[in-house]
């Protein structure tokens, strides 16, 4: 089966936008942060706004609903595509680019002895002007083309080579009230020393009448990677795949944030037809097959080794209070 992509061809972004609703009940718990909780804001004419899901946690769920855990592969639909395994010293899994924050920069692979192969070839030199578009993204593409769609930052080979996030979300509600409520952590005997007994405590969950995705590709990011068609077309896919699955699939963010889409609305370019779920895991192994002599895609398995020892000036990734720790990149 074949998508028609051909009304996405002069436009620069692809906007999408989905009407979300709690799957039962009229409560959710949006995602929380550091020192502030919930992000509540005030929006452009005085409404009460809520942040119910960040960009960077909504990226890691949409990663999440390519992978097949139990296999330890892409989702049937995806597989062929380029990606690297970990292995812990033993042999065993232990992660993959896919479902690592910082992708193909995380430390289990860009500190591994393997790692040494791929940064060879995108051949960083200091003493040299650094390609992007030449050096950087036919590697990613090679062995980690979920990096070309969700960015990186490749600090652990030099400061300079990063590419942005060509595919972006993000969850916000409109009007919202605070719904409080309670319950009791079950200690120990009351009567122990303080800390021990039963604690009681608050909680704050929120209903909106109004809470929607936005979803933004940007296409002319895509474009100029200057990847043949049939490269681009399967990126394009592939972000489609990622958006409809987690509307589809990903939706139950937290335990009290369950939530279910009730319509999908393309903004830009409003000629375009969103491709259903079923087209997109039907088209999506054909696009595959027609791009991997382009591509070269490879399946690597690296052994991380636990050296015990950081590199100095490392610093802990930047996550919210619900651990959805993700790059800026």
């Amino acid at each position: 089966m074949s998508l028609d992509l051909s009304a996405l061809n002069n436009a620069p972004r692809l906007l999408v936008q989905a009407k979300l609703k709690p799957l039962q009940g009229t409560r959710f718990q949006p995602t929380g942060f550091p020192e502030i909780g919930a992000a509540q804001y005030e929006g452009p004419h005085g409404e009460s706004m809520l942040l119910v899901e960040s960009s960077q946690s909504l990226a890691n769920r949409m990663e999440e609903v390519c992978w097949d855990k139990v296999a330890n592969d892409w989702v049937p639909p995806l597989r062929g595509l380029s990606v690297i395994k970990v292995n812990d010293k033993d042999g065993k899994p232990l992660t993959n680019s896919v479902l690592e924050a910082h992708r193909i920069n995380s430390e289990y692979i860009a500190r591994s002895k393997d790692f040494k192969t791929i940064s060879d070839e995108i051949d960083y030199r200091k003493d040299r002007r650094f390609s992007v578009r030449d050096q950087l993204v036919p590697v990613l593409l090679k062995y980690d083309i979920n990096s070309l769609l969700h960015g990186v930052f490749l600090e652990e080979i030099a400061g300079v080579i990063r590419l942005p996030r060509a595919l972006s979300g993000f969850i916000e509600a409109r009007n919202v009230n605070v719904a409080s409520s309670g319950g009791v952590k079950i200690g120990l005997e009351p009567g122990k020393k303080e800390g021990e007994g039963n604690v009681i405590y608050s909680r704050d969950e929120f209903v909106s009448p109004e809470i929607e995705a936005y979803f933004n590709l940007d296409l002319a990011q895509l474009r100029g990677y200057g990847f043949p068609q049939l490269v681009y077309e399967l990126l394009v896919a592939l972000a489609l795949f990622k958006i409809r699955g987690f509307l589809e699939e990903g939706l139950r963010l937290r335990t009290a944030c369950d939530l279910e889409y009730e319509s999908i609305e393309v903004k830009r370019p409003p000629s375009f037809q969103l491709p259903s779920w079923g087209e997109l895991k039907a088209a999506l192994p054909g696009l595959i097959e027609n791009a991997r002599d382009a591509a070269g895609f490879e399946v690597t398995t690296v052994t991380y080794t636990n050296t015990g020892k950081p590199k100095k000036g490392d610093k802990e990734s930047a996550s919210d209070a619900n651990g959805n720790g993700n790059s800026e990149e």
